[in-house]
Parts: C-alpha cells; structure tokens; sequence
C-alpha cells in the first residue's frame, strides 16, 4: 500500500462519510488489522464514536470482521474498496445505459446505503421515479421488481452473506461477532416477494428534473466499425455471467448462439455474421480468436490481448504528451522488437544520432525505458559489452497508476478548496434558491421574484458561475483519470496473474 493511496482514500473517506469515519478508515488502512480497544487506544477517539464509524464503515463493505480464536474482533479495512468509491459515478452510468433510468436508482440507491432489503430498495425506487412523472401517473412496484430482478441475474447485484441457522442449543451464549456466510449458489437468487403496490409522491415544491425518464431512440449505422463493435459487444454481454472477471479469455460462443442473440432491429444476415465474424479473428490484434468449427464455428474474445491494446496505447500516449512524438516513434519500435541497441534504434527509426540518444537518456532517466547490458566477457567491459534499451511494460504501467492515484488526489484537494474559498457565496445562493422556490410554491408575483433574485449581484453570479464551470472540470478529470486507473489496474492484475 504505497502513500499515494493511502492518502486518495483518505480524501475519498472524508468527502463520502466525514472526519471520523475518515480517520478511523485511514488508521486501520495504516495500520492493518486491529481489535476495537486498539482502534481506541490509537486513535484516542471514544469508544461509541469508533463503534458508529465502524458500523459506517462495514454497512458500505469498506471494512471486514474476523472473530479470532482468543475470543476477540478484528476489523480489517479493504483499501482496494475504497478506491472504487472513485468509480461509482460509472456503475451508475452503466446501469443506466442498460436498464434505463430504473437501474439507475436501483444501483445508486444501493451505492448510498451500502445494504438494503429489496422491498426497501423496490419502494424507494418507484416513490423517486413517482415524483419525476405528470400528474396522475406512478410507477408501479412490479415494474421495479422486474429490472430488480434483471440486474441480479446479470450479476451487477448479489445478495449479502447472512447468519447461519443455529444448529446447537438454544440457551448457548451467543458468539462475540456472528460469523457470516454466503451460499454461492443463492448469490445471485432473488427472493420470491409479492409487492404490490405504486409509488408515491412527496408534497413538496422542490421539483429536480435530473431524475426525468428520457427515452431516447438512436438511429444505428450498419457500416463496418460499428457492426464489428455490434457484434463483439453482443459476445461481451453474452459472457458477463458465464466468464470470470480474471479469466483471460470468455467462454466459446457458437456462431449460431451469437446470431440469436445480437439486438433486435440489427438487420445482418447469418452470413453477413460469419464473414465479420471470421474478419474479427483474422485480424492482427487477436481480440477475437476461433475456437473450433462445431456450431457455426465456436469464437472467444481474448480479454488479456485486448486489456494489453489497451494498456500499451495508454503508455503510448503518456510518452506522446510529455515527450513528443519521436521519443513515441522510439518507444513503440522498442514495444515492437523487444530489445534494440542505440545504433539500432537510429536506424530503425531514422531519427539522428545525436537526437536518438538525448530521447533515448531522457526515457531512460524517467524509468520510462530500461538498459539491458549483455557482456562479451566476464570482466563486463565496456567495449565488450551489449547494451540493449528495452520497454519494461509492467513496471512502467505501474509507476504510472502510482501516478494517477496522485493525480486523482490532487484534483479532489482542488475541488475542496474551491468550494471552501466560495462557501459564504454558496451558502447565500442556496438560501435565494430556497426563498424562491417558497415563493413560487405559494403564488408571488413576478416582481417580487425579480427582487429576490438580485439579491445575488452581477460579479457575484458570475463568480458562481466560474465556480460551477471548474468544478464541472474537475470532476471530468477525476472520471478520465479512473479510466486510465481502470485500464492499468486490469493489465497489471491480469499480467500478474499469468507470471
């Protein structure tokens, strides 16, 4: 655990849950495993505010308890949980582009409350979507349900670990901590629950339009590069329940099974399929392979060599922005042939002397690029010596998330201090909003609306409005960083696991 990520998930703590769950988190995250007198002790916090931090903390999955054989509990923090707080924004997107605004509130209802009972989940859910709706329409239970029901058994949802039935005696004194336990073949069932019922508006005058149903048709181009990216996503989406996350390649997919199942309105023939089909594992890039001929002919989706395409474009870039695209030329030929000499390097790339070795000491010197020196003889001369630059991808795909975890830390530092330089404004904003949506909810004129309004002066409007466009930056930054910090993670993950 490098101090980069301590620190983001210290600021992602305290952004999501406060200062005490924050530093509770944080000093379990430092400190490893702890029981709940040590966590006391360190942290000099009283024990009830420990216990509700804690309970924070284990309702969002963000900290685990292990009851150990001397009779105590320790609580663990899981670091790598707090991190994806960072992508949350995206699940919620997700769910939204593929279950519509519906999943949308399912998965980010979940997302805020960390557990919740499915009745609970469905209520809410339908209440919200109620409040979006005209007059006299609701939204019934059974609709929420069903996409409940869709998101489970495309594994976006599971269901948490419970206690076990006891199986001794009733009088027996009950255990420190119950021990919980998840059958994995109930993980993903949904209980059978008669919900009857719709939802229900809030009489209230705040009116958020951000919530509103939108149904959007997009008109689908049949060229070439979207079918290809068709019909690849139609084999993702066919293999998200049956391929493990760490599995380096999906599950063999008939030709006939992909035709069946490619979306409605996609107009392409069976052999149409076959030819983009058999393109797609042609191609160079290998992400789709072939994998026998029964059914059509069985295809796979080479996940690894598709997260590597990623993963080396993403380096690529890096060396393009910070050092300009002949020191990219170098380092794409030294990906390409593995292991080059200085010499070779200028002639390959046809880039001068002179230049190919400052490019080349400047890689070198940001551990971007790696000297590999091979002796003649075994009093390692230098005139008799080899010396081989090569690309080291996994050390250099790793020192760049450590980066991107800085970065990302950074920009939310950014982001507190502009709302914290701006508070009084905020605050004052607020407070004109909420007058005048009093106002408007019981019936005042237009004139006394326009004199509550400027109340907030010219420079002080355009103030908020600078406010709003930076933080509207930052927070695009953050999403375009966890991207990169998505794709570094899965290669590294990926390529750690077939060393």
């Amino acid at each position: 655990m490098t101090q980069a990520e301590i620190k983001l998930c210290s600021l992602l703590l305290q952004e999501h849950f406060g200062e005490i769950v924050d530093k509770i988190g944080t000093h379990l995250i430092q400190a490893g495993s702890q029981p709940l007198r040590m966590i006391t002790h360190d942290t000099g916090m009283s024990p009830d505010q420990v216990k509700k931090a804690l309970c924070v903390l284990i309702q969002h999955n963000l900290v685990t308890y292990q009851l150990q054989k001397r009779g105590f509990v320790e609580y663990e923090a899981q670091c790598d949980r707090v991190l994806r707080i960072l992508r949350y924004p995206r699940y919620i997107y997700t769910a939204k582009t593929l279950y519509s605004d519906t999943g949308e509130l399912i998965v980010e209802e979940l997302l805020l409350n960390g557990k919740m009972a499915m009745s609970a989940v469905v209520q809410k859910v339908a209440d919200r979507l109620t409040e979006t709706m005209e007059d006299g329409k609701t939204m019934d239970y059974s609709e929420v349900s069903n996409t409940f029901v869709r998101l489970a058994d495309t594994h976006f949802i599971q269901r948490c670990p419970l206690v076990p039935e006891a199986s001794g005696p009733s009088d027996a004194p009950p255990p420190p901590a119950p021990t919980l336990v998840v059958n994995e073949m109930e993980m993903y069932m949904v209980p059978k629950l008669n919900l009857v019922g719709k939802g229900k508006r809030r009489h209230s005058c705040d009116d958020d339009g951000n919530d509103e149903p939108k149904t959007k048709k997009q008109k689908q181009d049949t060229d070439s590069k979207e079918t290809s990216s068709e019909i690849v996503r139609t084999m993702l989406r066919m293999s998200e329940v049956t391929t493990s996350s760490s599995a380096p390649s999906t599950q063999p997919l008939s030709s006939n099974e992909i035709f069946r199942s490619l979306p409605t309105g996609y107009n392409i023939s069976k052999q149409v399929l076959d030819q983009y089909l058999t393109l797609l594992a042609d191609d160079p890039l290998e992400f789709v392979g072939k994998h026998g001929e029964s059914g059509g002919g069985m295809f796979v989706i080479n996940l690894y060599k598709a997260l590597t395409s990623l993963a080396t474009a993403t380096l690529e870039s890096v060396v393009q922005e910070r050092f300009g695209s002949r020191c990219a030329r170098i380092f794409r030929l030294l990906l390409q042939k593995k292991h080059l000499e200085q010499k070779q390097v200028e002639d390959f790339a046809m880039i001068p002397a002179k230049e190919a070795k400052d490019m080349l000491y400047k890689m070198l010197s940001e551990n971007i690029v790696s000297l590999q020196e091979i002796p003649k003889t075994p009093d390692h001369a230098p005139s008799r010596t080899f010396y081989l630059y090569t690309v080291k991808t996994l050390a250099f795909a790793r020192m760049l998330l450590h980066r991107c975890y800085k970065s990302v830390a950074n920009l939310i530092e950014r982001r507190q201090y502009e709302t914290k330089e701006n508070k009084r404004l905020l605050e004052k904003s607020q407070r004109v909003e909420a007058i005048l949506a009093s106002m408007q909810a019981t019936g005042a004129e237009e004139a006394q609306l326009q004199e509550i309004e400027e109340m907030i002066t010219a420079p002080e409007r355009q103030q908020l409005e600078s406010l709003k466009r930076n933080v509207n930056k930052i927070d695009a930054s953050e999403n375009q960083v966890d991207e990169t910090i998505f794709i570094l993670e899965s290669y590294i993950d990926s390529t750690v696991k077939r060393i």
